[in-house]
């Protein structure tokens, strides 16, 4: 897949916001400490709890407060990895992909691409666990879930500087302890779902 920028002024994918607040004291220090994009990688894969394996929902979306509750779905996982990439000086934005949820919807899973060489590879930081495999390689995609598209799933080729509208509002909206992705939209807004 040929993965499309929504801009091609790398400083988007540098620049902090409300979100992706990477100017924040500990996420720079963490970021420094970390010190490569793959280390930053490890960390939040390994040392972040993705909150449906952890069995608790923080809450939590924003890479600062992700950083300190040490547990986020997908979306909160994918901001602060492109927060502590951004730290890095690594351009970091966010892609997504419309997976199956096994109770016959979708979801909306978030990922995140980076530039440390100057050509654009996805990472997928969600986490793993038994048939989860994903892995730091700039070469060959190794994500969490491969796409199957018999079943309606789909890579969005798009790669976003910050989250796009609709998935903030619901993020801001979700409530802590609350189980289930229903919050999310099932889609990627804006975007056709036939290819």
């Amino acid at each position: 897949m040929i993965l499309q920028p929504e801009t091609d002024d790398l400083a988007a994918y540098l620049a902090a916001d409300e979100t992706i607040d990477h100017r924040h004291t500990e996420l720079w220090r963490l970021a420094a400490e970390l010190a490569t994009p793959e280390a930053a990688f490890h960390h939040v894969r390994d040392h972040v709890a993705h909150s449906a394996d952890a069995g608790a929902y923080s809450g939590a979306f924003r890479a600062s407060e992700v950083l300190a509750a040490r547990n986020a779905i997908c979306h909160g996982k994918s901001h602060l990895l492109a927060a502590l990439l951004r730290a890095q000086g690594v351009p970091a934005g966010l892609c997504y992909q419309r997976l199956a949820d096994g109770e016959g919807g979708s979801a909306l899973h978030a990922l995140n691409a980076v530039q440390p060489n100057g050509r654009w590879s996805r990472l997928d930081a969600r986490g793993n666990r038994e048939g989860v495999d994903a892995q730091y390689d700039l070469q060959t995609e190794r994500l969490a879930w491969p796409v199957r598209p018999e079943l309606g799933e789909r890579d969005y080729p798009g790669v976003f500087a910050t989250p796009p509208a609709p998935v903030l509002q619901a993020l801001v909206q979700a409530v802590p302890g609350r189980t289930g992705h229903g919050y999310l939209p099932s889609e990627l807004p804006g975007t056709n779902t036939d290819g």
